[in-house]
């Protein structure tokens, strides 16, 4: 009997060491399948949208500056394209070297006189008045390609030194420093002009291409036609003080 309870207390051990044994390891579950544990996950999210949040969003406030100093720099250039944008007031049409000369021949200019014409075109009077006669000349224009072409001309003749071009508004000049004014205008203008010619020194000529002055006498009319010229060219001389035309008839009612 000894025996059979030996192997039960053998197999009782057994047994138990079997059960007592380790389990096998098991791996952990994965924290991603509860919702709960991925406090983790979350951050790295974040940083991803932050790039992409200016593009999508109002321009940034740096932007806006911006454009001020753009605006600021375009005010004096439209200022400056005011005094100069005018239109001409007749088309231009260059006076023929024979009547230039026939012009300045006429007003009797020296060496003395200030000549001044307005509505200069490519120049043509002021260098012959500086080539010829001496004198200093000045010429205007309202046309900045007209004053372009005066520029080159006095620069081509080496008048420099007598001759200066400057783009304006002819009936903006003072005229008091001339005392020889040369025009090439339509006759509603030479009109137009009168107030600034009366204020030029006694004296002083005015010599006139084509067309006359209403209610001004001339001291002298000629119409000039010589070798070249396809027409006659009238050319009307007045000297200051201005002749004023008496009115007779229905005119004296007139203002």
């Amino acid at each position: 009997m000894t025996k059979p309870r030996v192997f039960a207390s053998f197999a009782i051990a057994l047994l138990l060491g079997c059960t007592k044994s380790e389990p096998p390891p098991t791996s952990p579950a994965p924290l991603s399948a509860d919702p709960q544990l991925q406090p983790a996950s979350s951050p790295p999210a974040a940083p991803s949208q932050a790039p992409n949040t200016p593009p999508a969003g109002p321009a940034p406030a740096s932007s806006a500056p911006a454009a001020a100093p753009s605006q600021a720099r375009e005010t004096p250039a439209a200022s400056s394209a005011d005094q100069s944008s005018r239109a001409p007031d007749v088309v231009y049409v260059p006076t023929p070297q024979s009547v230039v000369d026939k012009m300045l021949e006429l007003a009797q200019v020296k060496k003395t006189d200030v000549v001044y014409d307005l509505g200069c075109g490519d120049g043509r009077i002021v260098v012959t008045a500086a080539k010829k006669y001496g004198t200093k000349a000045y010429g205007y224009d309202i046309d900045p390609k007209r004053v372009q072409e005066a520029l080159e001309n006095v620069k081509k003749n080496k008048v420099e030194n007598l001759v200066t071009i400057e783009q304006k508004d002819i009936f903006t000049l003072d005229l008091s420093p001339a005392n020889v004014v040369t025009l090439y205008l339509l006759p509603d203008l030479n009109v137009k002009l009168i107030p600034q010619l009366e204020k030029l020194k006694p004296g002083s000529r005015i010599v006139s291409h084509d067309f006359d002055m209403k209610g001004v006498k001339p001291v002298k009319h000629l119409a000039f036609k010589t070798a070249g010229l396809d027409r006659a060219h009238d050319i009307y001389l007045w000297h200051v003080p201005l002749q004023k035309e008496t009115k007779t008839g229905l005119d004296a009612l007139k203002p």
